[in-house]
């Protein structure tokens, strides 16, 4: 077994990861690290929880390591570009705790809050800089940002910088960059016009795909259970009096229904927040602490503000409402089971989501297995959506139960024996590998 010693680390870097328990590299850790610290430009598809941080982040803590320079006001050494404001606040978290033993300066900047911290923070001196494209514009417009000294620049989630119309900004911040600098892109899919852009700013790179493209983590039992709307916040209610479900992160299409449904669960008794584009950075960020602290047991989000949610142990994800895009499911289902963990993804399908489910199933190229076990079971619609569905894979229509009498929250999936997070295991607890 490859353990993080194995791939060339430092003693600091090393002395961290046992301090937060990692032990054991993910597959990109294990293929990226060696090859970042040689110097390569990168090109990584991988969905969220593989651990692509980690595998960025130590090589160039290392790599920086080994050629000390004081920072300087304004002028930051590596440049981490991300889409969303709660993904910076993340990777600088990750940042912080693998380069703890190291010293570097780390600045985090973004939209949505008073510049003045940030322009203070750049000011001061910076070797790292992880931002948002739109708030680091600004300031270089400014020139309280100069990029002429980047010696490594990351592109996080190119793919969602794409969908949120971030490319053309993307593209005017690298060409402030100097040519001699080691690039990573990193992508869950691969759009034309990604390719494009990793094709322009990256050099005799290597390609690592750690996942097949628009495939789902095989860890996660995938589940749909047909409901009709009206019942759909009765339905998340019962399924919520589960022991098992203890944390959750529920999806919603728009701002209003999060909050609608984060609403309903606390008149319920249920401690639960949502998050969403409406609510104030400072409030999103106390969103998204409490419920890493457990002070929230779920937590409602809309898919811009989801993705960048980067949590251990959550065990389930359930999709009140399906995704218009079938890319979307994949992404927010990839929010459990991350690490080496396993959990539980339920699809909530009423009569207008039939054809959004079907678009699901044919961009993962897998059936997911129907649930008719729980009280708001909608047989009629399960029946329309057999009519325009191939069989399952165990032959059974997509209407009928696919295992005798198995609770909603069922501890074994079919796929392998792999289990669910409904058992007596507690798959959150998987602590062995950095994110």
């Amino acid at each position: 077994m490859t353990t993080f010693s194995d791939l060339g680390l430092i003693e600091p870097l090393l002395r961290a990861l046992t301090a937060e328990g990692y032990s054991v590299p993910t597959p990109i850790q294990q293929q990226a690290i060696p090859m970042l610290l040689e110097g390569r430009d990168m090109l990584g598809i991988a969905q969220t929880g593989t651990g692509k941080t980690a595998a960025f982040a130590l090589p160039i803590l290392q790599r920086m390591a080994a050629n000390r320079i004081k920072a300087a006001p304004r002028c930051p050494r590596a440049l981490i570009l991300t889409p969303t404001r709660e993904l910076a606040v993340q990777i600088g978290e990750g940042f912080a705790t693998y380069g703890k033993h190291l010293g570097f300066k780390r600045a985090v900047i973004y939209g949505g809050v008073g510049q003045g911290a940030q322009v203070s923070a750049m000011n001061a001196g910076v070797d790292i800089l992880v931002a948002t494209p739109g708030r680091l514009l600004d300031l270089m417009n400014q020139r309280h940002v100069n990029l002429q000294h980047v010696e490594f620049l990351v592109l996080d989630e190119a793919d969602r910088m794409l969908d949120m119309g971030f490319i053309r900004d993307v593209k005017v911040i690298v060409s402030k960059i100097v040519a001699a600098r080691q690039t990573l892109l990193f992508s869950a899919t691969m759009p034309e016009a990604v390719m494009s852009l990793a094709k322009g700013i990256l050099k005799n790179y290597e390609r690592i795909e750690v996942t097949p493209q628009s495939t789902t983590v095989e860890r996660i039992e995938q589940r749909v259970m047909f409901v009709a709307r009206d019942d759909k916040r009765r339905l998340l209610s019962e399924l919520l009096k589960d022991k098992a479900v203890t944390r959750a992160l529920v999806f919603t299409r728009t701002k209003h229904a999060a909050n609608r449904v984060a609403e309903h669960l606390i008149k319920s008794g249920v401690s639960a927040d949502a998050i969403h584009g409406n609510k104030s950075q400072n409030a999103r960020q106390r969103s998204l602490n409490d419920f890493k602290a457990g002070k929230a047991r779920v937590l409602v989000a809309t898919d811009i503000a989801a993705r960048g949610i980067d949590v251990d142990g959550i065990s389930h994800v359930i999709n009140f409402e399906l995704p218009a895009d079938p890319e979307s499911y994949v992404h927010r289902i990839g929010r459990t089971a991350r690490a080496g963990a396993v959990g539980v993804a339920i699809a909530f399908c009423d009569a207008d989501e039939v054809g959004d489910l079907r678009a699901i199933e044919r961009t993962t190229r897998q059936t997911i297995t129907v649930d008719t076990t729980h009280a708001f079971h909608a047989a009629h619609i399960a029946t329309r959506s057999e009519r325009d569905s191939p069989r399952s894979r165990n032959g059974r229509p997509a209407g009928k139960p696919s295992g005798g009498n198995r609770p909603p929250q069922g501890n074994r999936n079919s796929r392998g024996g792999r289990g669910g997070s409904g058992g007596g295991g507690r798959p959150w607890e998987n602590r062995s590998r950095a994110t």
